[in-house]
């Protein structure tokens, strides 16, 4: 199996783990956010002059532990301070090192748009994204049938979240549904993951333009974000670039008054 293929399966039987612990009834009753509206996340990249989603991650299947250490509190904290459009916050631990738990510190701290990033697969992690008080969620392409994507878009929107769809190649285009909210190109192939920023360029102009674009992934510079910028991107999804640095908040910050 490649890397995305491993994390699927690992993923899916963590997911009847949670499943066992709390069923699907009892997780729709639970939020303590049932009734909370949604921060949008497609609107704060609209009105962004930075346009950089930041990531809170401890570690990547393919760098290994990047910051074991990170405190979800004050890099958050500093993130938000430092001027980003939105976070994204890890929840999936055994590749990320990330939790629930994470993302729950984050919500408590920060009132601008959080995108729960992790593999969504089953209707129950949307129900359970609501219940931690997400904004918006993510769903890869690469993971899921164009008629699953459809129908995990429709189930968000009812719970008041937005999606972000992720694509990686030209064949997963049609993949995305007509009421997408944002649109990103993973830089990463899931499989490899090999990172080449060219995925965005040579993909963006087949993206139509009603849509919002992200460029995700291997993203160190800015000029890299002024040239993607350029092509059509309003948002910027970063992590490993700021987590790796002793303070990821004050990386940040330096890294948006460059693109100044």
């Amino acid at each position: 199996m490649n890397i995305l293929e491993t994390i699927c399966q690992s993923k899916r039987i963590e997911i009847e783990r949670q499943k066992e612990a709390i069923p699907l009834s009892d997780m729709k009753d639970l939020s303590d956010y049932q009734f909370r509206k949604k921060i949008s996340f497609r609107q704060a990249l609209l009105e962004s002059p930075s346009g950089i989603i930041a990531e809170f991650k401890r570690k990547s299947p393919s760098k290994g532990w990047i910051h074991p250490e990170a405190d979800v509190t004050h890099i958050v904290r500093s993130y938000k301070s430092a001027g980003v459009a939105a976070i994204s916050c890890l929840t999936d631990e055994p590749f990320f090192g990330g939790s629930i738990a994470d993302f729950r510190k984050a919500r408590e701290i920060v009132n601008i748009p959080l995108l729960r990033k992790d593999f969504i697969l089953d209707e129950y992690q949307l129900y359970q994204s609501k219940a931690i008080g997400a904004d918006v969620v993510l769903l890869i392409a690469a993971c899921l049938t164009k008629e699953a994507i459809a129908r995990f878009t429709t189930l968000a929107h009812d719970l008041d979240m937005e999606v972000l769809i992720e694509i990686h190649e030209e064949s997963e285009l049609s993949s995305i549904p007509p009421d997408a909210d944002v649109v990103g190109i993973n830089n990463r192939n899931l499989k490899t993951f090999i990172t080449d920023i060219q995925y965005s360029l040579d993909l963006v102009n087949r993206i139509p333009d009603n849509y919002i674009k992200i460029s995700e992934s291997g993203i160190s510079s800015p000029e890299t974000v002024n040239q993607l910028r350029q092509a059509g991107f309003l948002g910027f999804l970063m992590g490993e670039n700021f987590m790796k640095t002793e303070e990821p908040g004050e990386a940040l910050r330096e890294f948006i008054k460059e693109m100044q």
